[in-house]
């Protein structure tokens, strides 16, 4: 109960923050620069580096992969029948494409699943969304955005990007049997400690609930895609094809259900997707999924 009343608390607060004008305008920028270079590889490395990690891990990281690729397939062929436009059709890949299973899922995850489902969490963010949105992510916003698309400056971004980087050094101290000192467990856990509440301000800050009329159709594409069909794609895909329960499973449907990644939308805006389209995804659609995630949450724990 604690930690879903921080949960409210700190989003109302963000959105309060930023009704009222009390912030600067950059401000969820700069908290989103905070988790990426401080708090998200502190959390990773803390638990990654001495977890124990078996094939149960498999299906979070395997689900964002694929929850892009019918993006790509079920866009195209939309944008296509619609006449979208390629900036529009890029955008609306990216955004409903991809899921923000850090700033987002890693509280939700946690509160509902503990210290397993925080695990589970970074496995799916860092090998599955955010390397999506370096990779795949980037590829396809340049062919959208009729550039062509640089595999050095892609490997590059993964490898400076400090969350991943404390991801492979974490899966290489994993692989050594490394075990975290008191010390050094000490410190990772002060540092890790404020990311909940700094990324749950920062989604608040980023909250916008307006709809410009212009984009009414594309938006409804999109958000129909990201809440309703990718959280069913993959329960369809793992609860009744490949008959695979638990715990583990309800999390990756959650994760299908959470609001777009804000990566995906800077990755749109650099490349000129549809820039306002892929804002608004990402302002709309995180806090249209909490209903969601809490509905999800209170059905799976019950079935």
């Amino acid at each position: 109960m604690t930690n879903l009343v921080l949960l409210l608390v700190c989003l109302g607060l963000g959105a309060v923050l930023r009704w009222r004008q009390a912030v600067p305008a950059g401000t969820a920028a700069v908290l989103n620069q905070l988790l990426v270079l401080v708090f998200m590889p502190a959390l990773t490395f803390l638990h990654l580096a001495d977890a124990t990690l078996d094939r149960h891990f498999l299906l979070p990281v395997l689900a964002p992969w694929l929850l892009f690729g019918a993006s790509f397939l079920f866009f195209t062929a939309v944008g296509r029948h619609l006449q979208l436009g390629r900036g529009t059709t890029g955008a609306l890949i990216l955004t409903a494409g991809i899921s923000s299973t850090s700033f987002v899922g890693f509280p939700i995850f946690e509160l509902l699943y503990g210290h397993e489902g925080l695990e589970l969490g970074i496995m799916m963010s860092q090998a599955g969304s955010f390397l999506i949105g370096v990779t795949l992510g980037v590829a396809v916003a340049s062919w959208y955005g009729a550039a062509e698309p640089s595999w050095r400056a892609m490997l590059g971004n993964v490898l400076r990007f400090p969350p991943f980087l404390a991801f492979v050094l974490a899966m290489g101290a994993n692989a050594a049997g490394y075990e975290h000192p008191a010390l050094v467990r000490g410190v990772l856990e002060k540092l890790s400690a404020p990311f909940s509440v700094i990324a749950l301000l920062s989604v608040g800050l980023q909250m916008n609930l307006s709809v410009p009329r212009h984009h009414g159709r594309a938006l409804l594409l999109g958000l129909s895609y990201k809440l309703v069909l990718a959280p069913l794609l993959i329960y369809g895909l793992y609860h009744v094809l490949a008959q695979q329960h638990g715990r583990v499973v309800d999390l990756c449907v959650l994760g299908a259900a959470i609001g777009p990644m804000n990566t995906a939308a800077v990755v749109a805006e650099r490349y000129g997707l549809n820039p306002p389209l892929a804002a608004q995804m990402v302002g709309l659609g995180i806090p249209l999924s909490l209903p969601l995630l809490a509905l999800l949450g209170w059905w799976l724990t019950r079935s």
